[in-house]
């Protein structure tokens, strides 16, 4: 019956400051402000660059999945989230509690904004035809929750999407999704750890930084036209050196001269698509999940991995790749995918280190 709670400490630890009041003298809170009359919402920014009631609607639509995902990775352990679902995916992955829930809210969000017309996720094996009544201009392709594996330990995960707008007359069908990455309107990523943060790209218009505000429950725009760093930033590389003996000799070869020298790079792996290209995109470097003996036209998939993140470090002036594939190497943004879980190598991040990165390929290219 004596629950020792947070509020029982935070009552004893007040009267104390109570009794000496100098102590906490020099302690402000400005941590919620309410005299703010000038917020810069998601909402507000996409009409102001768009015009687009019905891209206003469904960046709305997707906001609200994030907000409502957020959630349940945050809540996860007192609802019992935490675990397997007991099935599997479009990829053959082992299904978690939370990547269920979440591409059940992301599938209910787009579907009911009346501003989709084709969805495609990685947890459906099939792509969803929004029924005609309720149809409107855009498809998007989406991970609802990408880095579930590290779910149960608390480690920051995310969602990734790509939107393209329809430019066939008539009902959506799957060629309106099955289309080159160039051809994306609004690429974006939402990060759920300390913060939850929407990263987003328009085409034409840069990238975007926005920070949930909870005491709102708005996201409020905070960086503009976000850059890589102009030397390259930070020397780290990113990727899963645990399969290292499965990657082809190029591969090898570049991550053995990013950790040579006086000065290596330093390694950072998170194994969250969403939490590493983060960081490789605001500090610099290069982040590698090339093709392998397992996996011979790499992990990554095209749709809603691949095209969303090579958008994104595009227009923030990074380069996105796929090292030699399928006989070349090619521009990721160029690959013409012909199924919606297609997969693909992918390299990106500075061109300083990306650059070296494609040397080892050209230089074997030469010599075949």
């Amino acid at each position: 019956v004596n629950y020792k709670t947070l509020s029982n400490v935070i009552n004893k630890c007040a009267a104390a400051c109570v009794r000496r009041p100098r102590a906490m003298s020099h302690f402000r809170d400005n941590s919620d402000e309410v005299d703010e009359v000038n917020y810069k919402t998601l909402s507000r920014f996409v009409m102001a660059n768009t015009a687009d009631q019905e891209l206003t609607i469904l960046m709305n639509a997707i906001a609200v999945a994030c907000k409502a995902t957020a959630r349940a990775c945050r809540k996860a352990g007192i609802a019992n989230l935490f675990g397997m679902a007991g099935e599997q995916n479009s990829s053959g992955d082992d299904q978690k509690k939370l990547d269920v829930l979440s591409n059940d809210i992301f599938v209910n969000s787009l579907v009911n904004c009346h501003a989709c017309a084709v969805l495609v996720s990685e947890e459906n094996e099939e792509p969803i035809i929004v029924p005609a009544a309720m149809q409107g201009k855009y498809c998007v392709a989406f991970d609802p929750l990408d880095g579930s594996s590290n779910i149960d330990c608390n480690v920051s995960t995310g969602t990734i999407f790509g939107v393209y707008e329809k430019t066939i007359p008539g009902p959506g069908t799957v060629a309106d999704i099955l289309r080159k990455g160039q051809d994306l309107v609004v690429a974006g990523y939402c990060m759920y750890g300390a913060a939850t943060e929407l990263v987003i790209c328009f085409q034409g218009r840069g990238v975007h930084r926005f920070a949930l505000d909870p005491s709102i429950g708005e996201f409020i725009h905070t960086h503009a036209n976000v850059k890589f760093p102009v030397d390259g930033g930070k020397k780290i590389y990113s990727c899963n050196e645990g399969n290292a003996n499965l990657w082809d000799e190029s591969c090898k070869e570049a991550v053995d001269f990013f950790k040579s020298g006086d000065k290596p790079y330093a390694m950072r792996y998170v194994g969250s698509m969403v939490s590493d290209v983060h960081r490789t995109l605001l500090y610099g470097g290069i982040f590698i999940y090339p093709a392998d003996k397992k996996s011979k036209d790499g992990k990554l998939r095209v749709l809603y991995e691949g095209f969303p993140m090579a958008m994104i470090v595009e227009a923030a002036g990074g380069v996105a790749s796929t090292g030699m594939f399928k006989g070349k190497i090619q521009r990721l943004m160029d690959i013409e995918p012909q199924n919606v879980h297609e997969r693909c190598p992918v390299i990106l991040g500075s061109p300083r280190d990306v650059a070296i990165c494609l040397s080892y390929y050209e230089k074997a290219a030469k010599t075949a």
